[in-house]
């Protein structure tokens, strides 16, 4: 096996004032098996993400049809708009908490999920969760694109008429609904190979017009309800029985779940915060406002479907789809499709595209991760998935949420606990340093992982997935590393603590 070369004196890292770290300006990792310019660690200059920045980020990404989907799909399943709502809101309070602390390796380091992962599970190990976390992605890359394609079909068949909504069935599906699938896969592609900064003009519009269009689809079925009133009468109290907690409980496991992915790769984003402040503020005041105010327009139309026509339709495609109005099904339509294209390349492409490049940087760069990931999005047999509500959140959104979970604590119990916020950042890219374990491996994540996992989707208390996932693997990672630790940790432990004691010793007799 090739030994990595030795780390040049120059690449030595930099800690700043505030408390960040990078490499000195205007140095670079040389190029090598494990590490390729989008995974370099982002220098001083390119931080410059502020509070509004990551505001922003996700008013972009809560506002998107999936979130719909989300908090529409509780109606169907069962919730009233109140327990739905409840539902949403503590989902994402309680994710908050692990996307801020997975953020701040981010802020602080500069690196992306994949590398940040090497700390903790090796070198070589963090393949395990990028990959995960990058097969997740690639499901999510394909739900959208097939809400997209129907919104494509949608507005075709408003276009052509009969003859291409009625068209003959392949797959149990119009081929011409296949069509629009495929139309609307390939102008992602276009769009990855265009480049990233057209991308991002185009999040700027998609939020507003997605909010805009949430409320005219609110109001145009509050007028077919008779007003907001019939649309949210509730024709019984609360239910508070062991049936209605049996509902909940795998429900808020789904709202959970929804942001599973990120809790991971959220430093694929915070590696450009100008502070660790812009990231915090910025979280905590775009996910739980945005996300609650978009559900609470998806319930309200999902209750005013339920009382319109009988029965509740959680997909908005569907909703639109019923409107009488040439220009306000063409003005819905048009916003699906920005809003998908716009989240779409945000949630579900950056984070695969350098989980892939993780694993083997020197062949595969971000555009090829990209488009790895649109293919994949594909084979995952999106319109399975979306099916019916129970698969989409319950067995979708639930069994993934506790695995992930499962990663998400081993990545905190690591960080916050056994290293407290300690890393050094040109061991990450090194054969020969920390965080090679055994052979590129740490045995107690591996292990920590499976318990956790397996725990999370047939144990006992499967139905709080991500709960369950996250707290056994965080527990048991932590212990490991106290109980065994790795003697590469240890020594670097105590390298630093002798370093720190140096520094004070320095600045007291210069005192």
């Amino acid at each position: 096996m090739s030994q990595a070369p030795p780390r040049p004196e120059s690449t030595a890292q930099v800690t700043h004032p505030d408390g960040r770290v990078s490499l000195p300006e205007g140095t670079t990792l040389p190029a090598g098996p494990l590490v390729n310019d989008d995974l370099q660690p982002v220098p001083m200059s390119r931080r410059s993400w502020g509070t509004g920045s990551f505001s922003a980020l996700w008013v972009s990404m809560s506002v998107s049809i999936p979130a719909w989907t989300l908090a529409s799909g509780l109606i169907a399943a069962g919730l009233d708009w109140r327990q739905a709502m409840l539902a949403v809101v503590l989902g994402n309070l309680i994710v908050l908490s692990p996307m801020v602390l997975t953020g701040h390796p981010g802020a602080k380091y500069g690196i992306p999920f994949p590398v940040f992962a090497r700390s903790s599970f090796g070198v070589r190990g963090a393949n395990l969760p990028a990959l995960l976390r990058g097969a997740v992605a690639c499901g999510w890359f394909g739900i959208q694109t097939w809400i997209g394609g129907q919104g494509v079909y949608v507005l075709t068949g408003r276009l052509f008429g009969a003859p291409w909504m009625d068209a003959g069935e392949f797959g149990g599906y119009p081929w011409t609904l296949w069509l629009s699938f495929g139309v609307f896969w390939l102008a992602q592609v276009a769009i990855v190979l265009w480049g990233m900064e057209g991308v991002r003009r185009v999040q700027l519009w998609a939020a507003p017009l997605m909010i805009l269009g949430g409320v005219a689809l609110l109001g145009w079925m509050a007028s077919q309800a008779g007003g907001l009133g019939p649309m949210l009468s509730v024709d019984r109290p609360l239910d508070w029985s062991p049936s209605f907690w049996a509902l909940f409980f795998p429900s808020l496991m789904g709202v959970i779940g929804y942001w599973a992915t990120l809790t991971l790769n959220i430093s694929d984003f915070t590696r450009f915060a100008s502070t660790q402040r812009a990231q915090v503020m910025g979280q905590s005041l775009g996910l739980p406002t945005t996300m609650t105010l978009f559900s609470l327009i998806a319930v309200m139309v999902t209750a005013g479907t339920a009382a319109v026509y009988d029965e509740p339709i959680w997909n908005p495609i569907d909703v639109v789809d019923r409107m009488d109005s040439g220009l306000g099904l063409l003005f819905a339509i048009f916003v699906v499709l920005l809003a998908t294209v716009s989240t779409n390349v945000a949630a579900n492409l950056v984070g695969p595209a350098y989980d892939l490049a993780n694993l083997k940087p020197n062949l595969i760069g971000f555009r090829t991760g990209a488009l790895i990931t649109c293919v994949l999005g594909v084979l995952i047999f999106p319109w399975k998935l979306l099916e019916d509500e129970n698969t989409y959140i319950f067995v979708w959104l639930g069994t993934v949420g506790g695995i992930l979970g499962a990663v998400a604590g081993i990545l905190l119990a690591d960080y916050w606990l056994l290293r407290r916020t300690r890393i050094d950042l040109p061991a990450l890219f090194d054969r020969d340093g920390e965080y090679w374990y055994s052979g590129g491996w740490n045995w107690r994540a591996l292990l920590a992982f499976g318990v956790g996992a397996l725990l999370s989707v047939a144990g006992p208390l499967a139905s709080y997935g991500w709960v369950v996932g996250l707290i056994a693997a965080f527990l048991l990672h932590w212990a490991l590393g106290a109980l065994v630790p790795d003697r590469r940790m240890l020594a670097a432990d105590r390298a630093a603590t002798e370093a720190v004691s140096e520094d004070k010793g320095s600045a007291n007799g210069t005192s």
